[in-house]
């Protein structure tokens, strides 16, 4: 079980964050820089206890539109640089407990990309993001498929415009929800076209919590079974 410190950060999240978002294809605010606020998230356990993984929700005030965009990032932290992931790195950050951290986008990482299909399987169970030891309760998984998704780790994530595709070896592709999109509530989120997903919720301005698809698995024959939730 990870354990969660709460201690300083330097730069922080959001700091590192305002700097590499604007890099990212499914960014959508090219007139200025981000204006970002923590809106919500859960965490994964590494079963080897050494990595970190966070998926967070940050929305960003600086577009044109009314309400802010909110975008998904999955990132992990590690003790030391991860070979061959430069291109992946989002920076560096001093941890007042853990020392030097190497921060990562988590879809180019082999640790959480094992341990997404497991949340999705029921495998894995999403932990709150601040807590230690407490499950994310607003994180919904449904899987209709047979047996374990085999992850492609030899060809790396795409990135589109809204999202980022993330290979398996039967040619399904497990696609993260980068720009995230509200739904009425978790039960109207449509599983056509898909074999599973993962929704979660995250705050707005207002107050109220906006209910959406964090990422969902698409088969390439586009059938559907019968769906089965656990949170």
């Amino acid at each position: 079980m990870a354990v969660i410190h709460h201690t300083r950060l330097e730069p922080t999240k959001l700091e590192l964050l305002a700097s590499w978002l604007p890099s990212r294809p499914w960014y959508g605010n090219s007139t200025g820089g981000p204006e970002l606020a923590n809106a919500g998230g859960f965490r994964l356990d590494d079963p080897h206890g050494a990595v970190g993984i966070e998926f967070i929700v940050v929305t960003d005030a600086s577009g044109p539109d009314a309400l802010p965009t909110a975008y998904l990032v999955p990132l992990t932290y590690r003790g030391a640089a991860l070979d061959g992931a430069e291109h992946a790195l989002v920076g560096t950050m001093e941890h007042g407990v853990l020392g030097r951290r190497w921060v990562y986008d988590g879809c180019h990482d082999p640790v959480l990309i094992d341990q997404l299909p497991a949340l999705l399987e029921g495998r894995a169970q999403a932990q709150d993001q601040n807590t230690t030891g407490v499950p994310a309760r607003d994180v919904i998984c449904a899987y209709a498929g047979e047996g374990a998704i085999p992850m492609d780790l030899t060809t790396a994530a795409t990135d589109t415009r809204e999202s980022t595709e993330l290979p398996t070896l039967n040619g399904v592709v497990l696609r993260l929800h980068r720009v995230l999109r509200p739904a009425p509530d978790a039960s109207s989120l449509p599983l056509r076209g898909t074999t599973g997903h993962v929704a979660g919720s995250w705050h707005l301005p207002d107050g109220s919590r906006a209910v959406g698809l964090f990422a969902s698995l698409h088969a390439g024959s586009g059938s559907q079974g019968p769906s089965h939730g656990h949170s």
